[in-house]
């Protein structure tokens, strides 16, 4: 019995020792199975480090992640086969999947998406220390620029005529860059194509996929493009809104210049 009291305090003074000198070794076999950690992990962990990302990758993939990059097809056996030696996953994605994983005993760590600007750093901050990173290598928040009101006012239009409103993390956005949000309502909301024309916003940031689909036709209204000219209308890179992340300084940044 006693010798089984001393084998327990060893390894908790062991434990307690190696988290306070951060003496534990860095993951080498990580996989991904969600795309905002795939992106989490292509701009900040080493590629040796790194398994596979998740097929979203694939699905939808972005200009600065390079085809070097492996992928596994999303099921368990493929992943159990890659004896990953940390899993990670945004909070919505393969629950069923990482359930499994954990009964296995493989390590798995589920990342909360952020919900505010300030949930950022904190988000950035965990991955880092995931993967045995200095904190040093956080992105840098925009410095805040306090403008005069009444502030333009900035539509933030979506596929299928959604704009998008307050309470949301676009709405942070659109605030910290100097903008007022043009969608008074709550969340995610489907617009009248009437009220723009009557009360047409300062400018108009098309924030939905390029192509030709369906989706896309409320924005191609002639009546929209002859109500906000053509210069008011601002284009960003679709994908830095798809996963809050160190590249939402970036957006902010390109709308602070917008906004002058």
């Amino acid at each position: 019995m006693m010798r089984s009291a001393v084998r327990v305090l060893f390894f908790v003074l062991a434990l307690y020792a190696g988290v306070a000198t951060g003496a534990w070794a860095a993951p080498q076999r990580i996989v991904s199975l969600d795309l905002c950690t795939d992106w989490m992990l292509a701009r900040y962990a080493d590629r040796a480090q790194v398994r596979a990302l998740s097929p979203l990758h694939r699905q939808y993939p972005v200009a600065w992640i390079g085809s070097h990059w492996p992928v596994h097809d999303g099921t368990l056996e493929q992943l159990v086969a890659l004896k990953p030696d940390l899993v990670m996953a945004g909070e919505y994605n393969a629950p069923l999947l990482r359930a499994r994983l954990l009964a296995l005993g493989v390590r798995v760590e589920v990342l909360p998406l952020p919900k505010s600007l300030a949930d950022i750093h904190t988000y950035e901050r965990r991955v880092l220390a995931l993967l045995g990173k200095s904190e040093s290598l956080a992105s840098v928040e925009p410095s805040a620029v306090h403008h005069p009101s009444p502030r333009p006012r900035l539509l933030l239009l979506g596929p299928n005529g959604v704009g998008t409103g307050r309470g949301t993390m676009e709405h942070d956005i659109l605030v910290r860059a100097g903008w007022d949000n043009d969608v008074q309502g709550q969340g995610y909301v489907q617009l009248d194509l009437e009220r723009i024309v009557a009360h047409a916003p300062d400018a108009v940031l098309w924030a939905a996929p390029s192509s030709r689909a369906l989706a896309n036709r409320f924005a191609e209204h002639p009546v929209l493009k002859r109500a906000i000219p053509p210069s008011r209308w601002l284009t960003t890179d679709y994908w830095r809104w798809q996963c809050p992340g160190p590249w939402t300084w970036d957006l902010i940044r390109q709308l602070q210049q917008w906004r002058g």
